[in-house]
């Protein structure tokens, strides 16, 4: 059975068809849209069963959460394109010890942040604007959020390495377990038993305690996938490779928390409480849209860095012709369905408010023609990563993520009001694109993706 189990799976050494390369990303972005859709979950409940003045301080404070998380995300993709790039170079023991290493500096890292965030968190929600109950619900969530906020990096480091290890489907079983555990505790901590944000952050704090330390054990353990944790030295130089080079997820992660504190701010200013509101909704339904970007860059980035490092040019070739045609197909795809579904899917938060509900359904039709362009812009910095290119990779998302987006939150409003907010995450994914399209060219020859 193992012997059978084991022709079925799909090595990193391989040569990608169509249908092979699905196969393999499938799990990672089935993985990102199932981490979406509990996500949404929390939204859902406190939005129907305890109010929008609460839905605004979750949807506040979670940008904060986030940028603290996002050490997760670097680690989990800068080391994992070195450990595939090691392992491609045939050096297995090599890359058990810097996958080691990673785990091992995210779990310090996380400890002191969690514990520097639950200090601050009331100063960080009143800089952020909060204030009298908003201020009391922003604090409560805040600080259960940091219990478990080394288990959340943990969760974050795991997706990519789980993928490189070669065991996608292993990460999706995992997540599915941590989001139905999530749901169900929403349900009962929100619905039954009324325990307002307080319940949706310890639902999600149980969640991050199932995604975080199953794989910790299981890696840990003996096991059969390339990788396993071992007693390592410190290895400066690697460490700061592997920042370095998922600089460009950090960069992600931070600045789309800072421009999420910036929509707060104009829509604050321009529509009020309900406008914090909308943009909530439109976020969460974003997360799951752009999980399949996401989830098709993580699943393929491992990939991508091994026949880097094996110096195989003719699959790193087929592997970009074919991503390209998918990341087309699937913004043309997600344009269409987001139109369609904008009305129905933003009513189940909001449809208990009529105003509310049709602010929230127009903004996102005007926010959903970005899903066109950002697909291209999402796996164009995962790619320079993958290539072990972190600056090119952070470039990118700096200028995608913050310096694009935060110009055009300033800019549109001034002429189409409270449309502009929406409209500017178009805006700044197209002017991304040329950024994207021009590393693109410049960069082919150096690795050898492009031929013509």
């Amino acid at each position: 059975m193992q012997r059978k189990g084991s022709k079925m799976r799909i090595q990193l050494s391989e040569h990608f068809t169509y249908k092979k390369l699905l196969r393999f990303v499938f799990q990672s972005i089935a993985m990102m849209i199932f981490t979406s859709i509990y996500g949404v979950v929390d939204g859902l409940f406190v939005s129907n069963y305890v109010g929008k003045t609460s839905f605004a301080a979750v949807n506040l404070i979670m940008p904060f959460i986030m940028i603290l998380g996002a050490l997760g995300f670097m680690v989990g993709t800068g080391g994992s394109a070195i450990v595939a790039m090691t392992l491609g170079e045939g050096k297995k023991e090599k890359a058990q010890e810097y996958f080691s290493m990673c785990v091992y500096f995210t779990i310090l890292g996380g400890i002191l942040f969690s514990i520097t965030g639950a200090v601050l968190m009331p100063q960080i929600a009143r800089a952020l604007g909060a204030g009298g109950e908003m201020l009391e619900q922003c604090v409560i969530y805040g600080r259960i959020s940091m219990l478990t906020l080394t288990l959340f990096m943990l969760q974050n480091v795991f997706q990519s390495f789980l993928v490189t290890a070669e065991r996608p489907q292993m990460g999706l079983r995992i997540t599915v377990g941590a989001g139905l555990t999530n749901m169900v505790l929403d349900y009962l901590f929100i619905a039954v038993f009324h325990w307002g944000v307080a319940g949706a952050a310890l639902a999600t704090a149980a969640s991050e305690v199932v995604g975080g330390l199953t794989p910790l054990f299981y890696f840990a353990g003996k096991n059969q996938s390339l990788l396993r944790l071992r007693k390592t030295r410190i290895l400066p130089r690697i460490v700061q490779k592997a920042c370095t080079n998922g600089s460009s997820e950090l960069m992600t992660n931070v600045s789309i928390s800072l421009v999420s504190m910036l929509y707060n701010f104009q829509l604050m200013r321009i529509a009020g409480e309900d406008g914090v509101a909308a943009y909530g909704v439109i976020m969460y339904v974003n997360f799951i849209f752009s999980a399949i970007f996401l989830g098709y860059s993580v699943g393929c980035a491992p990939i991508i860095a091994y026949h880097h490092g094996a110096s195989n040019h003719e699959e790193l070739q087929n592997l970009f012709r074919k991503s390209m045609k998918f990341i087309g197909l699937f913004g043309v795809t997600l344009l269409l369905v987001s139109q369609a579904v904008a009305s129905p899917l933003t009513k189940i938060f909001v449809g208990y408010d009529p105003e509310l509900w049709e602010l929230t359904s127009g903004g996102f039709r005007r926010y959903a023609l970005s899903f066109l362009l950002s697909g291209f812009n999402i796996f164009g910095s995962a790619f320079f990563t993958a290539l072990g290119n972190g600056v090119i990779s952070a470039v990118i998302s700096f200028l995608r993520t913050l310096v694009f987006q935060t110009c055009m939150l300033l800019l549109l409003p001034l002429f189409f009001g409270v449309n502009g907010i929406w409209l500017a995450i178009g805006a700044a994914e197209g002017m991304a694109l040329f950024v994207t399209g021009a590393f693109f060219m410049k960069n082919r020859s150096r690795y050898h993706y492009l031929t013509f």
